[in-house]
């Protein structure tokens, strides 16, 4: 057993070692852990300063999950948009693979929560393989997407068949995976997982900080062993209340990420999953945000704010408006709040 599957054994899933360590009423969060399991990491459990922060925030069961509201199950259509059980193709280029159904740490926020680390995800060897098929019999797929769950919570050598599978068929141009483990589960980025991914090139690996706490020497460690390796790192960040919705706290995260050699992608506004609206902000929220940042912080850490719209019509980029009046003239208005005409007549 390795190290990293070591870790994950250890890590914390019962409300009574949670409220033991924490000094907590556990009976709040046992219905609650019924419904949606918990799952924290001896790494990530670690980072926790105290009750309610931030990184307690993302992974610590919370009641309020259980509010009934009229958010959806499967806010993104999934379902309905899956000709496999392992697969969701929602554009026409690309699709997601579902390699895994768990997670080193199970997300409070998470979109697929419904599923995640439930019987519900669990997708046999054969139903990946299947999907596999699909994308070879599907000759418009340009573009791959490993997710899950987490697929690096697969071991190597599973890994291995899948992508070796992937790379084979002739149409397919790009492989990704998104994963959130240098965040969680750092030591799983393993010199012999660098040294697998490093065959596979391109490659690109999207991962997921939201607090720049998470930003840890050892996740510092894990990123610039995928780098080394010829990895392409990006970073999808969620706008969580209460985590990251300050435009001091979003700086900080994304120059941290930039000194980590990965790239601020997407700032995800909250999806309409059941389960997660105590995370919601307002849209006004993240419009202020890129407001704030633009023009203080370089353009390569300002990410794409984005709204994944309800039933899979897929991503709709949200900025500010910097554009007021277009004709032969723009009116336009600096980050700063100046106006300033610009010449459009030809």
């Amino acid at each position: 057993m390795e190290i990293w599957q070591k870790s994950l054994k250890q890590s914390l899933t019962g409300a009574a070692e949670l409220a033991e360590r924490f000094g907590i009423d556990p009976a709040p969060l046992q219905g609650v852990i019924e419904r949606y399991p918990m799952r924290i990491t001896p790494h990530y459990l670690g980072l926790i300063e105290k009750v309610g922060d931030p990184i307690w925030r993302q992974c610590v069961p919370d009641p309020a999950e259980l509010d009934e509201n009229e958010m959806a199950d499967d806010p993104l259509n999934e379902e309905n948009l899956a000709p496999s059980p392992a697969i969701v193709h929602r554009y026409p280029d690309r699709v997601l693979l579902l390699a895994s159904g768990s997670c080193a740490v199970y997300c409070r926020f998470c979109t697929r929560k419904r599923k995640v680390g439930c019987a519900a995800m669990n997708l046999s060897f054969g139903e990946v393989m299947a999907g596999i098929d699909y994308i070879a019999a599907t000759p418009q797929i340009k573009d791959v997407i490993l997710s899950g769950g987490d697929p690096l919570l697969l071991p190597d050598i599973l890994l291995k068949e899948i992508l070796e599978r992937l790379r084979r068929i002739p149409h397919v141009e790009i492989l990704r995976i998104g994963s959130r483990v240098p965040v969680t589960l750092p030591e799983r980025i393993t010199e012999g997982l660098c040294a697998l991914l490093r065959r596979f090139s391109p490659f690109y690996l999207n991962t997921h900080f939201n607090h720049p706490r998470e930003l840890t020497p050892e996740a510092a460690e894990a990123c610039g062993r995928l780098a080394d390796a010829g990895v392409v790192l990006g970073n999808q960040t969620v706008l969580l209340r209460g985590v990251n919705d300050d435009p001091a706290t979003m700086e900080a995260l994304l120059r941290g990420l930039l000194r980590l050699r990965v790239r601020p992608y997407y700032l995800h506004h909250m999806d309409l999953a059941r389960g997660t609206g105590h995370f919601r902000t307002r849209i006004e929220t993240g419009i202020a945000l890129l407001e704030a940042l633009r023009g203080s912080l370089s353009g390569m850490a300002i990410p794409h704010y984005v709204i994944d719209t309800p039933g899979g019509r897929g991503k709709i980029p949200i900025v500010p408006a910097y554009l007021e009046e277009l004709g032969d003239s723009a009116l336009l208005r600096t980050p700063g709040g100046e106006r300033i005409a610009f010449p459009n007549a030809l």
